[in-house]
């Protein structure tokens, strides 16, 4: 951070305490720009009904900070800069009220837009007392005598607008788009005949920049949020998060069933991907697939493969199969085709199941990385160990001529983490 000199005796510029409000201001963008980085971070500004209820809303104190320039207009003596690129914050102390006006036709709904930007602006005009060095008993007022205000505080808030959308057929309704230079905060939707704002009728904008995270909330070495997920359906990104570290798990294959005389082989393992996804947008949504396991082998019928596991197009992990070389009537080898991690930054493979011996089942191959684990073998079939751990195979018996089900394999799993 630069510091202005000054020396006893010397007679005190204007541009000296001027280049200290410039030069704390450069220091403080710095350190916001070392943690947060360049784009817009909004904090506060919370979209609230007013109490009593009303047709309005109040957007509370709160502050946006944003990559600008060092000074678009000259600071008093020092000139203008801009071109030297500077993070600054504008803050409100106070809330701003906005009014909503419901659409004037029956059945319609109307969104309203909330977006903010940066403001600087020169203000607190006075008329200010100067020195007449030809003349020290005659105080000039105003430059040159001239009598004239001049701004004394150039000001950094957050600008705030209201930009109303079309009405439309309740559910057709658009929401405005953001305007070039603004960030869209708030969508505040009314109908016709609507007299009050709820807490239903405000909600976030997508994508809107808001600091989520405090420090005091935040522990090292843990991640802010971890979901597990063990249906197929959809994740959407958190507010304020844009990057995720995302773990899939195939699932295990089934084993077949025994015959009178042969053992059977174990099933294989799922597949294991770890991937760190960056560039999301709060708000998306992303298509989850959790794999199922293979179903079990009977006297008729060969077991089933285990379902693949994708976080959308990022990252997937395939199912283990069933050897592609037993039979029904030959089912003692082990499976062999174990799932396979995909797009991932790791990407492991599940091991493969064990071959049936005299009358005992073949071990099931676990699913890599933390996944099932092999299991030994015994009389008896037993399931893949979750998440997408290969079935076992199924042994003859104690007296070694009993024909024996198979068991399905694991489910495989998908382990968000943000």
């Amino acid at each position: 951070m630069d510091r202005n000199i000054v020396y006893p005796g010397s007679i005190p510029l204007d541009s000296d305490l001027l280049s200290a409000n410039r030069n704390a201001m450069v220091a403080i963008g710095y350190l916001a720009q070392m943690i947060l980085g360049t784009s817009t971070v909004v904090d506060g500004l919370a979209c609230v009904p007013t109490v009593p209820a009303s047709p309005s809303v109040s957007v509370g104190p709160g502050s946006i900070t944003q990559l600008t320039v060092l000074d678009t207009l000259a600071y008093g003596s020092l000139p203008a800069d801009s071109v030297s690129p500077l993070v600054k914050m504008g803050i409100n102390l106070s809330p701003t009220l906005f009014t909503v006006s419901p659409p004037t036709t029956s059945g319609q709904s109307a969104n309203f837009l909330i977006q903010a930007a940066l403001q600087e602006a020169d203000t607190a005009p006075v008329v200010l007392p100067y020195y007449n060095a030809s003349n020290p008993a005659q105080p000039y007022t105003g430059p040159t005598n001239s009598g004239a205000a001049q701004n004394t505080l150039r000001t950094q808030r957050v600008q705030l607008q209201m930009k109303a959308g079309a009405a439309a057929t309740t559910g057709s309704q658009v929401t405005p788009p953001v305007d070039s230079g603004w960030t869209g905060l708030f969508v505040v939707t009314v109908s016709y005949g609507q007299t009050a704002i709820t807490a239903t009728s405000i909600t976030t904008y997508p994508g809107a920049p808001f600091l989520n995270w405090k420090l005091p909330v935040l522990r090292p070495g843990f991640a802010s949020g971890v979901q597990a997920i063990n249906a197929s359906g959809t994740f959407t990104v958190p507010a304020g998060v844009t990057q995720l570290e995302v773990e899939v798990w195939g699932a295990g294959s089934g084993s077949y069933a025994s015959t009178s005389s042969m053992a059977s082989g174990g099933g294989s393992g799922g597949g294991y991907a770890r991937k760190r996804i960056v560039g999301l947008n709060p708000g998306q949504t992303i298509a989850v697939t959790v794999g199922a396991g293979g179903t079990a082998g009977g006297a008729t019928q060969a077991p089933g493969a285990g379902g693949t596991s994708s976080f959308g197009n990022y990252v997937s992990a395939t199912g283990g199969g069933p050897n592609p070389l037993a039979t029904l009537a030959s089912p003692w080898l082990g499976a062999s085709a174990q799932g396979l991690g995909v797009g991932g930054d790791l990407n492991l493979p599940g091991s493969t199941g064990g071959n049936g011996m005299s009358n005992l089942g073949g071990s099931g191959g676990g699913a890599a990385q933390g996944g099932g684990t092999t299991f030994v073998a015994t009389a008896y079939a037993s399931p893949g160990q979750f998440p997408g751990g290969g079935a076992s195979g199924a042994g003859t018996g104690q007296a070694g001529t009993t024909a024996q089900p198979g068991a399905a394999g694991a489910a495989g799993l998908v382990m968000v983490r943000w």
